[in-house]
């Protein structure tokens, strides 16, 4: 792809992405910088952008990806280095809620480290470290296509036994037909 050819892309998609991520984000300042992020990504890709069908519909992916991983940042508890049991906190929350998700941090990082190994390094590198697809092929060795496989069987099997951990200690019992 030419450099012409990218500026009709940016001129053609950007206030569709930028649209589409502030509905999202609901920030004017965070829809920019993600979809400034997503013409990055696309740049460094422009010799493989051919390889796919619809340019637009990957545009629009890595947008919705980009965001949710924003959400995701921001939303919970990070962990301040050093030390695994000192958390930034936000305001907001009440005592009861910080402890809640303290416990829920815990019994998911214990969920995690119970994983076989292979889950067990995609989901750090992606989850924990907030590693892009790209930067942990290089670090694996893996297809990006099969970290996005692993990926979604970890957290398929971390989602699946927290629920049963959450429901067994609020007393809910598994109901078979």
């Amino acid at each position: 792809m030419t450099r012409t050819e990218f500026e009709n892309l940016v001129h053609q998609l950007g206030r569709k992405l930028y649209s589409f991520a502030f509905r999202i984000l609901r920030n004017q300042e965070e829809a920019e910088d993600t979809v400034q992020e997503v013409f990055i990504k696309l740049w460094k890709m422009k010799e493989s952008l051919n390889e796919y069908q619809s340019i637009d519909a990957l545009a629009v992916t890595m947008t919705k990806n980009f965001c949710i991983d924003l959400l995701r940042k921001s939303k919970h508890f990070n962990i301040v280095q050093g030390n695994d049991n000192d958390y930034q906190q936000f305001t907001s929350q009440s005592p009861q809620e910080q402890l809640e998700l303290r416990e829920s941090d815990n019994i998911i990082r214990s969920l995690i480290d119970n994983l076989p190994d292979i889950y067990k390094v995609v989901i750090k590198l992606r989850d924990i470290d907030g590693l892009s697809y790209e930067e942990i092929a290089e670090k694996t060795g893996q297809n990006i296509n099969t970290i996005r496989v692993t990926l979604s069987r970890a957290r398929g099997f971390i989602r699946v036994e927290y629920k049963k951990y959450h429901d067994e200690h609020r007393g809910i019992r598994q109901t078979t037909r």
